[in-house]
């Protein structure tokens, strides 16, 4: 079938295997350029189909070497119908871990749940024994509570005040004003379930207690803060709160890792398009006015030179990892540049549907947008017949 893009809203409903499959090789073949690091061999990604859980497989297995096991919950394909595209990557990857004689299987499941953290610990115990590094990428936007079976659904909403400020329709060019009710307290919770650090903390005390955790072994989760434009909506607001739970469980489980010499971080990582930030107001703005400075001053970087860089000259660099006053690594130091966000907020002043396309980079935030399923990637014949019924190799 020919495969186009189909839109609904700031969600795409069609993914393009062979596109995603170029973006796998694009990924792969970056990391390989910037040579290797004395990393993981052993990695456990949870979360690991798309953005930064996807650049942190490819980052580990091929700039490292290592053994990867991935957790995601994806659609397969249907005939007639695509997978969503976190499967379609998932099935290029192993397909290119596996050439380059490099142990790469997945799991397909709710990552919440108690039965996929099993089988992700009995694939452990029978494949590599234990893991010295687990990536925590989750994206979800509900969570169902293993223990109380209860559905919890995160909202994207400011705390206290109604906020009102610009944003874009990046589909149509529009920038309009928003305003956004704030959230009460049960919605703050509700967030925080989903997005804070519980299950982080359920899945390392299971593999500790399961004994798969290995001597000195590191987990990282990520995180975001931004700038004072985007924190009502972000860092102040719901979204923030869930990330304050996350950034204090890493000091929880650092202590709970206290007699294997393990250690808990959260990486704070730069602003970048994915299906979540598409989802947020103001915040398509402010990345396309960011990706015209960086990208001016050459700084620029998607997710897997983020991660790349956090693998080569953070985490496995010498002399330790360096963290801020809060314990955090601070990867997004490029983007928080004095000099960056001087200039984003003069341009937010000036941001208007008429001038928008002359000091943002609003192309290029659509064109990363489409990349997320696969579309826009050169060298990919979009006109020709794809198949769409493409399978992960180590799941059934």
């Amino acid at each position: 079938m020919v495969i186009e893009p189909r839109m609904r809203g700031f969600i795409c409903l069609t993914a393009h295997p062979d596109g995603c499959a170029k973006s796998v090789k694009n990924q792969i073949e970056y990391v390989k350029s910037k040579g290797s690091v004395d990393g993981a061999k052993k990695v456990l990604v949870i979360g690991a189909s798309t953005g930064f859980g996807l650049a942190s497989r490819i980052t580990s297995a091929f700039g490292s070497g290592a053994a990867t096991i991935g957790v995601f919950f994806e659609k397969p394909p249907s005939e007639g119908k695509t997978a969503s595209p976190g499967w379609y990557n998932s099935a290029a990857f192993e397909k290119e871990a596996k050439s380059a004689g490099l142990y790469a299987k997945s799991i397909n499941g709710d990552a919440f749940s108690d039965e996929v953290k099993q089988q992700a610990m009995d694939m452990i115990k029978a494949d590599l024994g234990q893991v010295d590094l687990v990536i925590y990428s989750l994206a979800s936007p509900v969570r169902t509570d293993p223990k109380t079976g209860i559905l919890h659904r995160s909202t994207l909403k400011p705390i206290g005040n109604t906020f009102t400020n610009k944003t874009v329709d990046f589909h149509t060019g529009n920038v309009t004003q928003v305003s956004i009710e704030p959230a009460n307290e049960e919605e703050i919770a509700n967030t925080v379930k989903v997005m804070g650090g519980e299950d982080w903390a359920m899945w390392i005390d299971a593999l500790k207690a399961a004994g798969l955790l290995a001597q000195g072994a590191m987990t990282i989760a990520y995180s975001y803060i931004g700038p004072a434009v985007t924190e009502a909506v972000y860092r102040k607001g719901t979204i923030g709160r869930a990330k304050d739970h996350l950034e204090a469980t890493a000091f929880s489980i650092t202590d709970s890792l206290k007699d294997i010499g393990g250690k808990a971080y959260v990486s704070v990582n730069k602003a970048l398009v994915t299906q979540a930030s598409s989802a947020i107001p103001v915040i398509p703005l402010y990345i396309s006015l960011l990706y015209k400075i960086m990208k001016e001053k050459g700084i620029h970087e998607g997710c897997i030179e983020q991660i790349q860089r956090l693998f080569q000259d953070r985490l496995y660099a010498d002399g330790g990892i360096p963290t801020d006053d809060q314990g955090r690594i601070r990867i997004d130091d490029w983007e928080m540049r004095d000099d960056v966000q001087e200039k984003v907020a003069a341009l937010w002043e000036r941001s208007t549907t008429e001038t928008l396309p002359g000091i943002g980079d609003l192309a290029g935030y659509k064109n990363d947008f489409l990349n997320l399923f696969g579309f826009e990637f050169a060298g990919v014949d979009y006109m020709a017949d794809a198949n769409e019924m493409v399978s992960v190799e180590s799941i059934p």
